[in-house]
């Protein structure tokens, strides 16, 4: 699944993020750099490039995710971690980023709990999170393949995971319960390319947990055909480009009660 995902997803949908992501942990000058769910480090091989001299330190719960990091991102140290307990110390680092990972933390304020006690006192953490589903050109496309593949019970993981934490609002409480004050949140739209629709119906179905929701309901192999059918009449054949829309929050730790 991780390979299928970097091959077919990372370019096209979480590359142009992490560019931006990026971008602004550079306007931070960090020396110790976290990120948390690196995934396989499509933001970590840009960190590594726009600031060189920091030391930065990649991790993700997924050992799989963090073999093929270590292969695409060499310049980072890779670790196995659970955001909800960081084998690090207390103000251990200066910058903290986390792109689209905070979706899949059980407990959201306690995860940025956590993060907070990693972080110096005057440090800085820089998170993103999908926008509404109307906002991906590319997943509103791939849910009505789903409904058309699966009618009676079509999977849910992209609509209540990914654009399960869309609100602005409620991510700006989480953190502020997990000790942070936030101080810019921006919502950007940006665009993906792809050499086709198939292409990332593919990389979907096979390369995130849509896979075991397809594989519980029926034949996967069928399912991604009946996608990538959907997918391509509504987004055209050929090199494809949709509109992806997300939130980013710069937080910095909140003085202390």
């Amino acid at each position: 699944m991780s390979e299928a995902y970097e091959r077919w997803l990372v370019p096209t949908v979480f590359h142009p993020f992490a560019v931006d992501l990026a971008r602004r942990a550079s306007a931070r000058a960090p020396h110790r750099v976290l990120e948390i769910a690196a995934g396989t480090g499509v933001l970590t091989r840009e960190l590594a490039a726009v600031v060189p001299s920091a030391a930065v330190t990649a991790t993700d719960l997924n050992e799989a995710m963090v073999d093929i990091g270590r292969l695409r991102a060499p310049n980072a140290a890779w670790r196995q971690a659970d955001a909800m307990s960081l084998p690090f110390d207390a103000d251990e680092f200066d910058l903290i980023v986390c792109q689209f990972g905070a979706m899949f933390f059980p407990n959201k304020p306690a995860a940025f709990a956590e993060a907070r006690r990693v972080l110096t006192p005057d440090g800085t953490l820089l998170i993103n999170s999908w926008g509404t589903i109307d906002g991906h050109d590319f997943e509103t496309a791939l849910v009505a393949g789903l409904e058309r593949a699966f009618p009676h019970d079509p999977p849910r993981f992209i609509v209540t995971v990914p654009h399960g934490y869309a609100d602005r609002d409620l991510i700006v409480a989480d953190l502020e319960a997990g000790g942070f004050r936030c101080v810019a949140v921006e919502t950007l739209t940006l665009d993906g390319h792809a050499v086709s629709a198939a292409d990332l119906a593919t990389g979907y179905c096979t390369g995130t947990p849509l896979r075991a929701e397809i594989e519980a309901r029926g034949d996967l192999a069928t399912a991604k055909a009946i996608v990538a059918e959907e997918m391509e009449a509504r987004l055209g054949t050929g090199t494809v480009t949709g509109r992806m829309t997300a939130h980013v929050i710069e937080a910095t730790p909140a003085p202390p009660r």
